[in-house]
């Protein structure tokens, strides 16, 4: 285990944007020392653990009569802490509840996160486990959880996150070890994706973006990246004029991991390094947010990345369209035309409608370059899908009765459950000089904008993910810390392993 951690942590270390990639580390054992700084326990409402028993007789009583004190029944994801225990090793006892029942992955990740926020004390380095009586992937999930929780972007800060060993006591170490691996790679597809969704604008330009992906090429990933004048070549005009204000302007970066002959896989992610909502500018309270305006790219990356660390039998293309909304004299205006590769014209009717148009010629090169069996696109694109679901809840569009069920069952499988909601309202994005506005008039945001992208889709299998609200977390929750959450890694590496992996 250590070893691997080594080659991960060395694997990581090339990453830059974040001195972190793994928060915390972890080892299984068969047994443990009886000497930490924390020992977590966990009861159920039905079962007593055996190992709690043990310790409340060295104890003397001191450990059941702090479960009492704090009416702990055991109950799922409630928590009762002991300091300074009589007769033990340890300088904490942290009991857990399970509650009466199984659990799967989604409840013990959420668990995880919530065990490490408890955890999360400067005087805490090593922690020891009791998770004997948990099967290999429940240990290994519970502890997946708890280093999403811990991960701590903090590049600058001048206090650094001190990182906390973990060692569980398990069964089946090697069991539960390669259950973990698996779930090492995710993670880093995730803290790719966190990385760079908390990353300042400043830092985080279309190159730099461009620079990161490249460092996938070692997992033998090919990357490609097309500059303004490439694009322009291409006749991408739409995703060209976005990125037009900023000094650098746009990039189309394409990352391909092809490790089966199957028809490729499309995931095509919306990239704003920055939005200032152009001549149409944010205000001050949602400007402030909108370095995150790259999570869609973001996501598709870390997906691509996690993919080709596991060496997964499958055929992935992330395209990603980047730029920043920017305002110049250059910069695009409301009322200009553009003609997109698709060969339609598009009416400039808002200027903070930019994500929409990145996406739609990322979408026909996807389509035209590679010729998917199917295409999902991944956004933070409305503020009618935050103000229609919030934070909790994804947003789903497609008329593939399909892959709105294959989506839907692996978003609440990994905690980023997604809520369909309906395409239509067509007639709303007429325009009098063009093929089509790039806003509806009238009719609900969220439903234009995906009805809007459903126009360059062309025969594909195609869905569309509006992530508005996701990218960024306020409050810590669960298994999220506070800022980048990387929603969409875990979805959609969840799905491409359940339907498109080569049997």
């Amino acid at each position: 285990m250590k070893t691997r951690q080594k080659a991960l942590a060395a694997l990581c270390a090339t990453f830059t944007l974040s001195p972190l990639a793994i928060a915390d580390s972890f080892n299984f054992k068969t047994s443990l020392t009886g000497n930490a700084d924390a020992l977590v326990l966990f009861q159920g409402t039905n079962a007593q653990s055996s190992q709690l028993s043990a310790l409340d007789q060295k104890s003397q009583g001191q450990l059941s009569k702090a479960l009492k004190i704090n009416d702990f029944k055991g109950d799922f994801n409630t928590f009762a802490e002991v300091v300074a225990p009589v007769g033990l090793n340890y300088d904490r006892v942290l009991v857990v509840g399970l509650g009466d029942g199984d659990l799967g992955q989604s409840e013990l990740t959420k668990l995880g996160g919530n065990v490490s926020a408890h955890l999360n004390k400067a005087s805490i380095n090593n922690i020891e486990v009791d998770a004997e009586a948990m099967q290999a992937n429940q240990a290994a999930y519970l502890a997946h959880g708890m280093n999403l929780r811990a991960y701590n972007y903090d590049k600058y800060k001048k206090a650094k996150y001190q990182e906390k060993a973990y060692t569980f006591d398990v069964n089946a170490v090697d069991a539960t070890e390669k259950a973990y691996e698996q779930l090492e790679h995710i993670q880093s597809g995730m803290f790719l994706a966190r990385d760079l969704t908390n990353e300042v604008p400043s830092a985080l330009t279309t190159e730099d973006f461009a620079k990161e992906a490249k460092k996938l090429k070692k997992l033998g990933v090919k990357v490609t990246v097309l500059e303004p004048k490439a694009i322009k070549k291409l006749g991408m005009n739409a995703l060209e004029g976005v990125g037009r204000g900023s000094t650098e302007g746009s990039r189309l970066i394409v990352a391909h991991y092809k490790n089966s002959d199957t028809a490729p896989i499309a995931v095509v992610g919306k990239g704003i390094t920055f939005d200032s909502g152009g001549y149409q500018i944010k205000t001050t309270e949602s400007i402030v947010r909108m370095k995150s305006d790259m999570a869609g790219a973001a996501a598709a990356l870390g997906t691509v990345k996690a993919l080709a660390e596991m060496k997964a039998k499958v055929n992935v293309v992330a395209v990603m369209g980047m730029a920043a909304n920017m305002v110049s004299e250059k910069a695009q205006a409301p009322g200009d035309v553009v003609r997109t590769a698709e060969g339609l014209s598009v009416e400039i009717t808002h200027t903070d409608a930019e994500g929409r148009l990145v996406l739609i010629d990322s979408m026909w090169y996807a389509r035209k370059k590679f010729e998917p069996s199917v295409m999902v696109d991944i956004a933070t694109l409305t503020g009618g899908k935050y103000r229609a679901l919030g934070t909790e809840l994804g947003g789903l569009f497609s008329d593939d009765e399909t892959l709105i069920k294959e989506l839907t069952d692996a978003s609440h499988v990994v905690n980023e459950p997604l809520w369909r909601l309906p395409l239509g309202y067509k007639d709303k994005l007429k325009s009098p000089i063009a093929d089509l506005r790039n806003t509806g008039t009238g009719g609900p945001s969220a439903t234009t904008a995906a009805t809007f992208l459903q126009q360059f889709t062309g025969d594909t299998r195609w869905a569309h993910i509006d992530m508005a609200g996701n990218a960024l977390m306020p409050a810590s929750k669960n298994e999220y810390p506070v800022g980048g959450t990387g929603y969409g890694v875990r979805l959609l590496t969840e799905w491409i392993l359940n339907h498109h992996q080569a049997k």
